[in-house]
């Protein structure tokens, strides 16, 4: 169990440190490109860490399952899903590398408008649902580990777009909410679902029913 600790705190620290406050450093010395190559390849080291260890850890349990917390788990999936399918569309200001202006503004479009981050609030709600599904210790300090380097990356992102793109980032995030639904609720936005489009669920769907298919054969199957 130290050892998938220990994975967890240091894909925390890469997110925290190297993304964050020695970022600008690393940067300048690296450029983005080599930076972003870097991140990437530290991050991957640090995923697998933490899937070696957890595997490897002793089970400690600290709640019972049931079948009402996985079918929690899995109604969350399926926004979780959808989050991540649609996150990878272009016209995303906030994913990773995607650095574009329209004319001087940028684009509040698609699922943005449910919220700015939402490869990241994916990653919230997977975090969750695998939380109340298993109960043990090493779930736990996997998920949240993810969790939390899920909320800093939010706030962190916010920061560095608005150094980027000042002015036009300051439009969008007053266009957009952090909490899903929460611009489109306060009359900020209005919610466009042919902008999210029929192939985005489609798609979410299938990685939804693959990830279902998955569980039953590689781990405990989801239903019990």
């Amino acid at each position: 169990m130290i050892l998938h600790v220990g994975a967890c705190v240091g894909w925390l620290l890469l997110h925290l440190l190297v993304a964050g406050t020695w970022r600008s450093s690393l940067a300048a010395r690296l450029g983005e490109g080599g930076f972003r190559l870097l991140f990437s390849l530290l991050s991957a080291l640090s995923l697998t860490a933490m899937i070696v260890t957890y595997l490897q850890a002793p089970i400690v349990w600290l709640w019972a399952t049931s079948p009402s917390l996985n079918a929690v788990a899995m109604l969350l999936m399926l926004p979780a899903c959808l989050l991540l399918v649609a996150s990878l569309r272009t016209s995303n200001p906030t994913l990773a590398g995607a650095d574009m202006l329209l004319g001087d503004l940028l684009p509040t479009i698609g699922i943005t408008r449910v919220t700015r981050h939402p490869m990241l609030w994916a990653f919230v709600l997977w975090a969750i649902a695998h939380m109340l599904a298993n109960g043990d210790l090493a779930t736990l300090l996997l998920c949240a580990a993810i969790l939390l380097s899920a909320a800093n990356g939010m706030l962190s992102i916010d920061r560095k777009k608005l150094r980027r793109f000042g002015p036009a980032y300051a439009e969008f995030k007053s266009k957009t909410s952090l909490l899903p639904f929460a611009a489109i609720l306060s009359g900020r936005n209005e919610l466009r679902l042919r902008e999210i489009g029929w192939l985005s669920v489609v798609i979410a769907l299938c990685l939804y029913g693959l990830a279902y298919w998955m569980h039953g054969r590689l781990g405990a199957p989801i239903l019990l």
